[in-house]
């Protein structure tokens, strides 16, 4: 059979092994699916019982999404309280982002065992037990790095599977703008709690800034994990899909990601800490950060939304090459709040387009059958990025004097993000002119 949304020939052959055709087309590239009738596209209703499916998988993503984004607003009152450098304080905000790549194989295998929303239920009470545990530990970085670290880090990792691969089992022509609506909500809370984190740390203090997050986390999250149910089972298989890696087009594609994620968590993390630098409030930061997040939910409900429309694998590589082209040609610029403000813009935007048009490029390019599976690779080849991406910044940061020397000493920490996306693009470029050299064909 073929898939409807989009125009490369995906074949889905249940009963053979990986088939890939490198020589008989250079258009198409025969999917290794095994049993992916049990998941075919055509019988997804596209909505129904899937759009209820869809806000609390839209709440999840708030919170899984939303609480790492606005870590630059916690990371910015630490550093101004003397806990610790930027950099150090950067390593306790990936380490948490580094887990959910490290656990992403085998929650997926878990949530095949027990399904998405006993996972989501579970993900949600760590999360909410790391912020009230941090919420004690400010001032002690090693306990941070327990708690908003560690702890949290697995909760977070054990909401990724439902968010990722759920939405697809309801959504097949609008699998773009379902994926994107869900990813949205991440922005948007992340701009959300970057002014109430701020508005919290300054009227009541950094911890009772934590203990409300923890509370709000439990009671909203767990009832909207209460209404995610998978549609079918998911097939049973490995942690790993080994065929796949004979693929030239979906290496491409996992080291475009696992490059590309170097650079994503730059902006968020340290755009408080370079409002101060170019002499902009502590308020406006956060503002600034807001801004960026809500931008990042126009991108990721826009760009799910041109998915559908001109191919997901196209506005993917739009999203990479601007994002390049924002810390390279517009943040070293941005000296002022107005440059400052665009950069916030079209950054978040196209930040924003990554995580929401993932999912549906590989669940239109490699086949929604066993999308936990391939979904779970990939977030997995996040960990580098996610773990190093920001702390290398900040290392980078600090060689050039630190957070206190001015706006020049960010630029090469600028120049190393930007220079990587360049180098993400160009592998997302090779994947999709391999399947097709057509410019203008929906990929």
């Amino acid at each position: 059979m073929t898939t409807t949304t989009t125009t490369t020939a995906i074949e889905l052959n249940p009963h053979s092994a990986l088939q890939l055709q490198q020589l008989g087309s250079r258009t198409a590239e025969v999917d290794p699916a095994p049993e992916a009738h049990d998941n075919d596209d055509s019988g997804i209703p596209d909505g129904g019982a899937g759009w209820t499916v869809l806000a609390g998988c839209a709440v999840i993503a708030w919170w899984m999404v939303g609480t790492p984004y606005s870590w630059g607003v916690i990371q910015s009152v630490l550093v101004e309280e003397g806990v610790s450098s930027p950099s150090v304080l950067s390593f306790v905000g990936s380490l948490s982002l580094g887990l959910v790549a490290a656990l992403a194989l085998l929650n997926a295998r878990i949530m095949r065992s027990f399904g998405p929303r006993k996972i989501a239920m579970l993900g949600i009470v760590l999360m909410a037990t790391s912020d009230l545990l941090s919420s004690w530990t400010l001032n002690t970085v090693g306990a941070l790095f327990a708690t908003s670290g560690v702890l949290k880090g697995i909760g977070l990792s054990l909401c990724a599977p439902p968010l990722s691969s759920i939405p697809a089992q309801y959504f097949n022509r609008k699998r773009g703008l379902a994926n994107g609506i869900v990813f949205a909500a991440g922005g948007l809370g992340g701009a959300i709690l970057s002014f109430a984190i701020d508005a919290l740390a300054s009227h009541l203090g950094p911890g009772w800034a934590f203990r409300v997050l923890a509370l709000m986390t439990i009671t909203t999250g767990l009832p909207a994990a209460f209404l995610i149910k998978q549609r079918v089972p998911f097939p049973r298989s490995g942690l790993v899909d080994w065929r796949l890696f004979k693929s030239l087009t979906f290496v491409a594609i996992f080291m475009a990601t696992f490059v590309g994620t170097f650079t994503l968590y730059v902006p968020p993390f340290f755009i408080p800490l370079y409002a101060k630098s170019i002499n902009l409030s502590s308020t406006t930061g956060a503002g600034l950060l807001a801004g960026y997040n809500f931008a990042s939910a126009v991108g990721r409900v826009g760009c799910g939304h041109l998915c559908d429309r001109i191919g997901p694998l196209n506005v993917f590589l739009m999203s990479m090459i601007l994002t390049s082209l924002s810390m390279l040609a517009l943040w070293p610029v941005s000296t002022s709040l107005v440059p400052m403000v665009a950069f916030v813009v079209v950054n978040g935007i196209s930040n924003g387009s990554f995580f929401s048009t993932l999912p549906t490029v590989v669940g239109n390019v490699f086949g929604s059958a066993r999308l936990s599976v391939t979904m779970g690779m990939f977030v997995t080849g996040y960990g580098g990025g996610y773990l190093m991406g920001a702390p290398i910044a900040g290392y980078i940061l600090d060689a050039y004097g630190g957070a206190d020397s001015g706006f020049q000493a960010y630029r090469p920490a600028m120049y190393y993000a930007g220079s990587l996306a360049i180098s993400a693009a160009g592998l997302i470029a090779l994947a999709r002119f391999r399947i097709k050299p057509n410019v203008w064909a929906k990929i």
